[in-house]
């Protein structure tokens, strides 16, 4: 456009100008049979210069929340109303996205293990290098989509080294409730591009392997108060949560294991608010001669909990964060006028609504 100041996003093997939007399949390999392995990425790159911020899902393939998310996005904006430029991978595990794995098929490849990459490397090293080089390290700021593993839940939740100023102000304005402070896995998109100074959060939302449309849908929204925060929608004001509780340290979150085999019955709820001493769970042997009862260790939220109802001596049964009595206050009252985003009263496949 004759106006635009923006800049063109090269990709490598290609360029979007300022004022456009492109929807690419980039091939990141080969599949035995020769065929291409190519990730789909949306670009739409603002008419006037800004941030270039980079969403990404299913770097685990059965994590699926957030391709949703990036495609309602993908489709929401348009390069006129943009200062900058948004990258979309919707999905970076391809071959475990085609066969609804977490990892990358045959070897087990953790593709979240394998960033920034290398070029001789495993396969997963590989498609890594190209998605890093392409379309993460170019970019100012990043958010990784993902949910919880198979037979477990998550909370709506942000994962940040809040070390960084940059990636706290990201984190902040995201909105969500409860952020986990760490450094995370090496190998990890958010780890690697927050070194390489990409600062870059993980979101956390539910469950593998389906849709849940009201985390979808406030996902969208915390994507538009980010993009707002950072000017990439300067029309649009941030908005900010009613509270907001940090998990920074072992004392503060804790996961909650088992200490005997048994089967598994959950007790907390409908909303993930416990207070220490109350009954999370109980484990049972299958003659139900002896009883173990899990209680929560301090007041807080479950942000996480095991689904599978039977358990060994060390699986994880919940993720319990800390929270101080403001909080718990705000929380309680949030409840009481029904206005709180509790993930167990709106999903009704959680073993306690069947």
């Amino acid at each position: 456009m004759a106006d635009s100041n923006g800049v063109p996003f090269d990709y490598g093997d290609g360029c979007v100008e300022p004022g456009e939007k492109a929807h690419l399949r980039y091939e990141v390999g080969e599949t035995y049979l020769g065929d291409s392995v190519a990730v789909p990425v949306t670009i739409i790159n603002g008419e006037h210069e800004g941030p270039r911020l980079f969403l990404t899902a299913a770097v685990h393939g059965d994590e699926l929340n957030g391709v949703k998310v990036i495609q309602e996005v993908a489709t929401q904006y348009d390069p006129a109303e943009l200062r900058g430029t948004l990258v979309c991978v919707h999905v970076v595990n391809v071959p475990g996205y085609k066969a609804q794995m977490r990892y990358v098929p045959i070897y087990d490849l953790d593709l979240n293990r394998s960033f920034p990459g290398l070029a001789n490397g495993n396969t997963a090293s590989r498609m890594a290098k190209q998605i890093y080089d392409r379309f993460i390290e170019p970019c100012d700021l990043g958010i990784d989509f993902h949910t919880s593993t198979r037979n477990r839940t998550t909370m709506y939740h942000v994962r940040a080294d809040l070390e960084d100023p940059t990636v706290t102000r990201l984190a902040e304005a995201f909105g969500a409730n409860v952020v986990l402070y760490g450094t995370g896995a090496k190998g990890s998109i958010r780890t690697t591009a927050t070194n390489d100074g990409v600062p870059t959060i993980t979101v956390e939302m539910g469950r593998a392997q389906q849709f849940q449309p009201h985390l979808i849908e406030r996902a969208v929204r915390s994507v538009a108060n980010v993009l707002s925060e950072f000017d990439l929608l300067p029309e649009r004001e941030p908005t900010h949560p009613s509270w907001y509780v940090i998990g920074d340290s072992e004392t503060t979150k804790r996961w909650l294991r088992a200490d005997v085999g048994g089967l598994v019955e959950m007790q907390w709820g409908p909303y993930p608010l416990v207070h220490e001493g109350d009954p999370i769970c109980t484990i049972t042997d299958h003659f139900e001669l002896e009883q173990r009862t899990v209680p929560a260790p301090f007041t807080g939220l479950l942000v996480g909990f095991r689904e599978n109802p039977v358990a060994l001596p060390g699986h994880p049964l919940c993720h319990i964060v800390e929270i101080d009595r403001e909080t718990h206050d705000v929380i309680a009252r949030e409840i009481e006028w029904g206005e709180f985003d509790g993930y167990r009263v709106h999903d009704q496949d959680f073993p306690q609504d069947r």
